[in-house]
């Protein structure tokens, strides 16, 4: 295998500049202060040890959301924050951040009453400046009913319809990532962060990387360095002996995808289950997805099982509150597990233990940043370069303001989501004129948006394999030259989603696919061999479960 000219580049740049600000971990924080602090002027350099998005940031819930539930816990200032970044976040890429309305079944024995319910949502629409048709509407048992037909008529009392937003969180990333290149930003995965350089007043200096392509050591020379390594930051801080009382706690979140036949949800459904939590069932193209668990963790960070346990705990909650469908275990297609990096609160549970992110500064300049939502990445990457601007002022520069809530993403930019759907509709057309699958739009458009038709025209010069293989293998290859996928599992997993919402489709593209990163790469049979074998590897990994070791948290415990 050989790096392609673009990452070499790429590489031959880290040796040889010194860069004003690193930033360690490219998932959807790392990639948001990338975009900020390159749209402010510095100089930015962008490490992910992985896959951009290989962690937590393709592993949530998938939903940008202003955290209803948050509101028992009386995090005013959290929701209405991330109740208001719904919105902007929507318009910066309407494609990607979709309008998705929720509906919240009250039932009897249920955590929420219709009294309390609907005064948490205008609570709600009220801290998010929510307006118009998305204001939250109260219904009676029928409307209810009749607005999903599935729910479980004994014991449903009524429901509340309110406003969300859902998204592809690793697209998400992706496009962030690639708009702070558009704004000057150098980005590379795969690249490790194993130790600091620091000067003779004990700052760091320098980050020593591994490239984990070519297993090069590179000492990269820098003036500020911040971490947004998710489960990993308290691991840079041990590096840099700046550990302190605070540190991170790991709640696991699992969330597993059915097809959309087997559960056919008119709406996506927040609903209660027995032990007092609440999950969700989100329809999604072909599938609907459900998920989620919330147990602490304390095992390897890179490799997170679903256990049966887990998958059962989803089924029984599914099951109990949509009686008719009976899923099995046999039913769920893919699923997948994560962590939440959380700021440890001493007595409190996973589910207690507040969203909010902390910034912490250590004696050599390192800045880290930690716990968070999704939703609020925007706001939490603001934060920490508004606090990076402090040490600039210290060595007397100054810093530009922040201008990302009015940077469109990649793929936009699209007036509102009404735009979008019309696209959807000349993508389409565009597919069928090309003789490939017009059914592939509305998945090209959620992906790529206004990118699409560079993907298509790259299809319709291809002459050999069948219509689905030319389109798989033309995005693959797009999202080589485009988006740094550098092994087909980037693309299968993070790149197009396929891995978790779209398992049938795999199959028939695979040795396509395979073949555009065998091209780009140089394989050689060894390594065509050793790439198949990671993806169907992959492909056991979330689609296979077993129980968990007896020393292991699971839900129902």
């Amino acid at each position: 295998m050989q790096a392609s000219p673009q990452r070499q580049a790429k590489i031959d740049r880290l040796r040889n500049h010194t860069f004003e600000l690193v930033i360690i971990g490219g998932g959807i924080t790392g990639a948001g202060v990338a975009l900020d602090a390159a749209s402010r002027g510095l100089d930015v350099l962008l490490i992910e040890r992985n896959d951009f998005a290989s962690g937590t940031s393709s592993k949530s819930t998938k939903l940008i959301h202003g955290g209803l539930r948050y509101l028992k816990n009386l995090e005013i200032g959290l929701v209405r924050e991330v109740g208001q970044e719904r919105a902007i976040v929507h318009d910066l890429a309407p494609h990607l951040v979709r309008p998705e309305k929720m509906l919240l079944p009250l039932v009897e024995g249920g955590s929420l009453g219709k009294m309390s319910t609907s005064m948490a949502l205008w609570v709600y629409d009220f801290l998010a400046d929510v307006e118009g048709d998305d204001k939250r509407v109260m219904l009676s048992k029928e409307e209810t009913k009749e607005r999903e037909p599935l729910l479980r008529d004994d014991i449903l009392k009524g429901g509340g319809f309110y406003a969300e937003y859902r998204t592809d969180d690793a697209r998400l990333t992706i496009e962030n990532v690639k708009t702070a290149e558009k704004h000057g930003a150098t980005a590379l995965n795969y690249v490790e962060a194993v130790d600091f350089g620091y000067n003779a007043e004990e700052k760091i200096d320098a980050v020593v990387c591994r490239d984990r392509f070519s297993g090069e050591e590179i000492t990269v020379r820098t003036e500020h360095v911040i971490s947004s390594a998710g489960p990993w930051v308290d691991d840079l801080r041990k590096i840099d002996k700046s550990m302190n009382a605070k540190r991170l706690f790991l709640s696991k979140g699992v969330h597993i995808v059915v097809a959309r036949e087997r559960l056919p949800l008119k709406n996506a459904v927040y609903f209660d289950v027995p032990d007092g939590r609440m999950l969700f069932a989100i329809p999604r193209l072909r599938s609907t997805y459900i998920g989620t668990t919330d147990t602490p963790y304390e095992g390897d960070p890179n490799k997170i099982p679903t256990y049966l346990e887990d998958v059962q705990y989803l089924l029984e909650g599914v099951n109990g509150i949509f009686p008719t469908v009976n899923l099995t275990v046999a039913d769920v297609e893919s699923s997948w597990a994560g962590v939440r990096p959380l700021i440890f609160e001493e007595g409190k549970s996973a589910g207690e233990m507040s969203r909010k992110d902390e910034i912490f500064e250590s004696d050599s300049g390192l800045l880290s940043i930690a716990g968070g939502k999704l939703t609020g990445y925007r706001k939490m990457a603001e934060r920490v370069v508004d606090r990076l601007g402090k040490q600039l002022r210290a060595g007397g520069e100054d810093l530009a303001k922040n201008t990302t809530k009015d940077i469109t993403l990649s793929g936009g930019p699209f007036k509102n989501y009404a735009d979008v759907l019309a696209y959807e509709k000349e993508i389409a057309q565009q597919l069928e004129e090309a003789s490939l699958s017009p059914d592939r739009a509305a998945y090209l458009v959620a992906n790529y948006g206004k990118q699409t038709p560079e993907i298509i025209e790259a299809a319709t010069k291809r002459s050999e394999g069948t219509d689905v293989g030319r389109l798989a293998a033309a995005e693959a290859a797009w999202c080589i030259e485009r988006e740094l996928a550098l092994y087909p599992i980037d693309w299968v997993e993070r790149r197009s989603g396929r891995l978790y919402f779209d398992m049938p489709s795999i199959a028939p593209i695979l040795d396509d696919v395979l073949a555009v990163f065998a091209e780009a790469y140089q394989y050689d049979e060894e390594d065509l061999n050793r790439e198949r074998e990671r993806v169907l590897e992959a492909i056991r990994w979330v689609s296979e479960f077993e129980p968990a070791p007896s020393s292991v948290a699971t839900p129902e415990q």
